[in-house]
């Protein structure tokens, strides 16, 4: 694993450095649970060279699911604008990407007259099991490797990871519907969002804006406005059968708050696509 430090500090004493270095023996943990997780099943072996990441089977003969084994991508030049016009996101994927923007995901432009818009998440250091598998889904779509912040926040040093994808026509299309022409992130047409709200999305949604609650779930919605909090309400009760209602985090901070009853309904649609780390949200 590699990851990029905003910071010329290169003290073994200086804490984001530290923590890092102790990431880097949990990476190796993280590629053997890899053969247990359901999008990633089939024969192949993981390699590690020259600074890249690729799932290499020389024996296998199986039929696979198209985008259940891509490679990464990172280290490898700029995509040509043949290249850029043929990717697309498999469905897995495409799901995951709509959990993360729901969520702590974002979409942007890498310069003010970029045609195509580009993906970035971000986690604390906290949460780097769940990062890590995130960015191992989202590899193909990188040119580059996470790299690691730190900064202040309410007075308290905080220590993050980024990444950022490839500007790229299927994240331009996941744009133009999750934001408006002033940049604010809001929600797509009832009937598409239906659709695009898959248990791998809401597993997704969960892991980034979930809050554990002793007798039911809360999840931040606080940068959507009512009206939309309520469309997100009726898709998760006619979709899924799970009850929920508004709470209020603050003024125009509404939040969706689901009923304890409709707890193990929900625990039995994501389970299967929660991070292990994240497991706890739901119990």
């Amino acid at each position: 694993m590699i990851l990029c430090m905003n910071s010329n500090n290169s003290n073994p004493r200086y804490p984001l450095y530290r923590i890092i270095m102790l990431y880097q023996m949990f990476n190796n943990l993280l590629i053997t649970q890899m053969n247990d997780l359901t999008f990633l099943s089939g024969v192949g072996t993981l390699e590690l060279a020259a600074g890249a990441m690729s799932l290499v089977s020389t024996k296998c003969t199986d039929i696979v699911v198209w985008g259940k084994l891509l490679s990464s991508n990172v280290g490898y030049p700029r995509f040509t604008k043949l290249v850029i016009n043929l990717v697309k996101l498999p469905s897995y994927v495409k799901s995951v990407v709509v959990g993360l923007i729901l969520s702590d995901g974002w979409f942007n432009f890498q310069k003010q007259r970029q045609v195509n818009a580009r993906l970035g998440f971000q986690q604390s250091l906290a949460h780097f099991e769940y990062f890590w598998l995130v960015f191992l889904l989202i590899s193909p779509f990188c040119s580059s490797y996470p790299t690691a912040r730190t900064g202040i926040r309410a007075g308290v040093r905080f220590y993050s990871v980024t990444f950022q994808t490839r500007s790229l026509p299927c994240f331009t299309e996941l744009f133009k519907l999750f934001y408006d022409c002033n940049g604010r992130k809001i929600l797509p047409p009832v009937d598409i969002l239906y659709e695009l709200l898959t248990p791998v999305a809401l597993a997704h949604w969960i892991m980034g804006d979930g809050v554990a609650h002793p007798s039911g779930l809360v999840i931040a919605t606080d940068s959507f406005s009512v009206q939309e909090v309520v469309l997100l309400i009726n898709i998760l009760y006619v979709r899924y059968g799970i009850e929920s209602t508004i709470k209020y985090h603050r003024e125009n901070a509404p939040r969706i708050y689901i009923r304890a009853r409709s707890k193990h309904t929900l625990r039995t649609i994501v389970t299967p696509y929660l991070c292990p780390s994240m497991l706890y949200k739901l119990k």
